[in-house]
């Protein structure tokens, strides 16, 4: 008997099953067989579906959570990029490594 290769599942096919595990239409042994997967894979991605579907429907369930700006750090950032670029081109100008064309 020789062993099968580890299988690596998309995301897809794991909430397809999983989702056809909730709908309870077929036992696990069919669609174990019908999905070739070991039934223990069927109910840990079944469980794992149950447990974060909750957090679907939770207070911040809304995708992604977008960090907070800081919009006053940003403008002190570009007050001080915008005074350091001043300062260097006075200092290459005086110099003469900074044409006047610009």
């Amino acid at each position: 008997m020789t062993k099968r290769p580890r299988r690596n599942h998309t995301p897809a096919f794991k909430a397809k099953v999983a989702l056809a595990a909730v709908r309870g239409d077929k036992t696990l042994a069919e669609l174990a067989q019908q999905f070739d997967i070991h039934p223990n894979q069927i109910t840990q991605w079944k469980a794992q579906l149950q447990e974060s579907a909750a957090k679907v429907f939770g207070p911040d369930g809304s995708g992604p959570v977008q960090p907070a700006v800081d919009v006053k750090a940003l403008h002190a950032k570009i007050g001080e990029l915008t005074l350091e670029n001043d300062f260097l081109e006075g200092a290459l100008t005086k110099a003469g490594l900074l044409s006047a064309k610009r």
